[in-house]
């Protein structure tokens, strides 16, 4: 099953994808947010929609991130061996967690803003897991019980908050439209094998990312399972799995993003999406 959400911001309802048309269930579904993962209303939503009568989302209807306000937004870098080199560092030992600010959201057609005083933002397309049910503690063997489906992320990241700033990378990962989601989540059922999965971003009709998960230094079993060892992942929590080589920051000379650029990325199964890039005009 595909999950997808729709309309302006601030008024987003829930609804799926079949066979390209999106309907609206939010006569039945309040939301795809914590408390409907946690309720276990995933495993019974396609029984209870065969017994309804959905609409039709018209077409020029705004697709929204396919999950609301997660909880926790977990980022793992530096999980691809030729990304980890071309950002000249050490293939990591244990992964490397960082968050994403949850207001970071936005949906996957969404304006990317620059923000103000950056210098170098970048674009990363991940695949990202979202998770189920509450995960604590739990074994590498058991972590595919605890996910719930699969979804395009663009970890967008602005180098120099990021990198030489001082502090934690988190602040050059979190600004506001940093964090495209969708356009859908695919139930783990129609994603079951990650072994190979491709992945790829372009910017400006330029495709810069062309990687597969195989590629994955650490597999999503072992992430759930290591993140789990530390923190209590909860229902509709995000994991962001690492991006693949070919971001602005490796390239020589270095590319960034600037005002009118036009990302466009894509991963098998989940999805396409585009974002065009404006600069920050004030609120």
């Amino acid at each position: 099953m595909k999950l997808i959400r729709f309309g302006e911001p601030g008024q987003e309802k829930p609804g799926v994808l079949v066979d390209n048309k999106r309907y609206d269930i939010s006569s039945v579904i309040k939301d795809f947010d914590f408390d409907f993962f946690r309720s276990g209303k995933l495993d019974s939503l396609a029984n209870i929609l065969a017994e309804q009568d959905l609409p039709e989302i018209p077409e020029n209807v705004r697709w929204a991130a396919p999950v609301f306000r997660p909880g926790k937004l977990i980022c793992i870098g530096l999980n691809y061996a030729d990304h980890a080199s071309e950002s000249g560092m050490e293939l990591p030992k244990e992964p490397v967690v960082f968050f994403k600010a949850s207001s970071s959201v936005c949906g996957p057609f969404d304006n990317v803003v620059i923000p103000k005083t950056s210098t170098k933002t970048d674009w990363e397309v991940e695949l990202a897991v979202v998770i189920g049910k509450e995960a604590s503690y739990i074994d590498e063997k058991d972590a595919e019980d605890y996910i719930a489906g699969y979804v395009l992320h663009n970890d967008v990241s602005e180098r120099a908050f990021q990198l030489e700033r001082g502090g934690q990378w988190v602040k050059g990962k979190s600004c506001d439209t940093f964090a495209p989601l969708g356009p859908w989540i695919s139930t783990k059922d129609e994603l079951p094998d990650l072994s190979d999965v491709k992945l790829w971003l372009s910017v400006n009709g330029h495709k810069y990312q062309d990687g597969s998960t195989k590629d994955l230094v650490f597999k999503v079993p072992y992430i759930i399972h290591y993140l789990s060892q530390f923190m209590t992942l909860e229902p509709g929590d995000i994991i962001s799995t690492g991006t693949p080589a070919g971001v602005g920051l490796g390239l020589d000379p270095a590319v960034f993003l600037k005002d009118g650029d036009v990302m466009e990325l894509g991963i098998e199964g989940l999805g396409t999406s585009k974002q065009k890039v404006i600069n920050y005009s004030g609120k």
